[in-house]
């Protein structure tokens, strides 16, 4: 258990984060209810910083609140992550241009490790890692007011489904993920920012018209 702080804002922030790893590790499943009196237990808090904790994951769009009802891990129809997943083909792109001419040496080749360490490993909960690692170091050369925090949300809005369908196709036919990163790398390196992000976009494009082929990941929502 982790002992509550004398600043509710602190444990808050503490609380949120072990929730959001337990949530984006699919410990909790779309849609599950999160009881504050649970979580207060388990953590050995009160109730007021449990209730910043989720307003916390709220944000992050990882959870949904509900006046006087409760907190339910969010969850998304097919059509709301078409949706969500076509934003993302247009938007990250673009954040990737802001971010490329920040990039240093250091972070491209920890980029190539974590393609190479992708490509090499069949783990599925080990991919997701490094997959949401490489795509989000790749953004951290942009500065931006708005941009980086939309995409980490539509990114954690849309971890369970990336993981349902990585289950589903199995690493043997995961292997145009590992090539279209490969390629990123490469145009990350060259400083070609069309060409990256045209392999942006597509990478993207192609998860999402993958996933419109199976409705079932979605049955629940």
């Amino acid at each position: 258990m982790i002992p509550a702080s004398s600043r509710d804002g602190s444990a808050g922030t503490r609380i949120a984060t072990r929730l959001r790893e337990a949530i984006l590790t699919g410990a909790y499943a779309p849609g599950a209810r999160i009881r504050q009196e649970d979580i207060a237990e388990e953590f050995g808090a009160s109730r007021l910083p449990v209730r910043e904790a989720l307003r916390i994951l709220e944000s992050d769009g990882l959870v949904t609140l509900i006046a006087n009802t409760g907190a339910w891990v969010s969850h998304l129809s097919l059509a709301e992550c078409q949706e969500m997943y076509q934003i993302r083909e247009r938007i990250e792109p673009l954040l990737l241009r802001y971010s490329l001419p920040q990039l240093s040496a250091e972070t491209l080749d920890r980029l190539q490790e974590l393609a190479d360490e992708m490509q090499a490993g069949s783990n599925v909960e080990t991919f997701l890692h490094l997959d949401r690692e490489f795509h989000l170091l790749s953004y951290t050369g942009a500065t931006t007011s708005m941009l980086g925090d939309t995409v980490r949300r539509l990114w954690n809005s849309t971890q369970h489904y990336r993981r349902a369908f990585t289950v589903l196709i199995g690493p043997d036919h995961n292997q145009a993920v590992h090539y279209e990163h490969q390629l990123l790398v490469g145009a990350l390196r060259r400083g070609d920012g069309e060409d990256a992000e045209r392999v942006l976009s597509g990478h993207i494009r192609r998860t999402r018209l993958e996933l419109s082929k199976h409705p079932e990941l979605f049955a629940d929502a």
